[in-house]
């Protein structure tokens, strides 16, 4: 830890205390997914999965792995937005604390803007949700939450190149925003190596309505690979990781296999750019980043009109 405040000794105390959070934030998500990984033992995936057989990753390479994104790279829509549908399907919370929440995380989704206003609005709004419960409740109903909402979201084309990583021998870590716990059960239920994901603060197993740093997002994703990379003696340079969004380019930058997958406009730009490998599995690319984030809550109704209007105007 002193070496990193050291290291941050050049900033001003405002950048110093953020890039000091993205740390905590990137070492705690690591130390979770390690742990994780060494409890359970992942299950094999289904034999149909290989809808493209990927050139890389090189058989054998036990010095690489792949870090995977979640949402709308592995999956469909926001982890977050299916798993608040199976909270308040719970009665965890009103009809008024979805649609702010839900309007919340559509805004970062649609405007591509991290707002610090909110940010910070949408994290207490998650924390308040789960604050007294307990964290092997969380996980029990997150195995629910998965078969309802999350199963048949996955896209079948980027589950392949997972796979591939793990017939060569390597393994496979998802790396989300989404709480920890979420992500670990999804990781484990696609036979994923494990997780890195946002590390809520427990007491004696119940939640504090704490962050252990910040949102694991952005530069706070390149600072958890670094930290697993370092503490399973894995090479960056011949690791691949992947993603849809530039928020995660920090990350993407880290491995010297990046691949742009479903990837927004900035993304695509920046991939293209570097002659970085491109993937798209959506039908309808403009439809799907319009109507996937508003469909996952109150807006399902209004998101699934927004992608029908959308999908019949490219027809037209």
């Amino acid at each position: 830890m002193l070496t990193v405040m050291a290291a941050l000794g050049w900033l001003t105390p405002r950048r110093r205390s953020a890039t000091a959070r993205s740390v905590l934030a990137g070492e705690a998500s690591a130390e979770a997914a390690r742990k994780s990984s060494q409890d359970s033992q992942p299950p094999e995936l289904a034999p149909d999965l290989a809808v493209e057989e990927p050139q890389f990753p090189v058989l054998g390479d036990d010095k690489a792995a792949a870090f995977f994104d979640l949402d709308n790279t592995v999956m469909q829509g926001a982890a977050l937005f299916h798993f608040g549908r199976g909270l308040y399907k719970r009665k965890f919370f009103e009809t008024r604390d979805l649609a702010k929440f839900a309007w919340q995380q559509a805004w970062f989704r649609l405007a591509g803007v991290e707002d610090p206003e909110h940010m910070q609005e949408a994290r207490d709004s998650a924390l308040s949700i789960v604050q007294g419960h307990r964290v092997a409740e969380l996980k029990s109903i997150g195995e629910e939450i998965y078969d309802e909402y999350m199963a048949e979201r996955i896209w079948p084309g980027t589950r392949a190149l997972a796979q591939a990583h793990l017939d060569a021998g390597q393994k496979v870590w998802l790396v989300t925003a989404a709480p920890v716990e979420i992500a670990q059960v999804i990781a484990r239920r696609l036979g994923l190596t494990g997780a890195l994901g946002t590390v809520a603060e427990s007491v004696d197993g119940v939640y504090t309505g704490k962050l252990v740093g910040e949102p694991l997002h952005g530069p706070a994703k390149a600072e958890a690979v670094r930290a697993l990379a370092a503490a399973e003696g894995l090479d960056l340079s011949r690791c691949a990781a992947y993603s849809d969004s530039h928020n995660d380019i920090p990350m993407l930058s880290l491995v010297g296999h990046p691949y742009a997958i479903n990837p927004d406009t900035k993304l695509r730009k920046h991939a293209r750019n570097l002659d970085w490998r491109l993937r798209d599995y959506r039908t309808g690319r403009k439809a799907a980043k319009v109507g996937i984030p508003a469909a996952a809550g109150v807006g399902a109704v209004a998101g699934g009109t927004a992608a029908a209007i959308a999908i019949s105007r490219r027809r037209r």
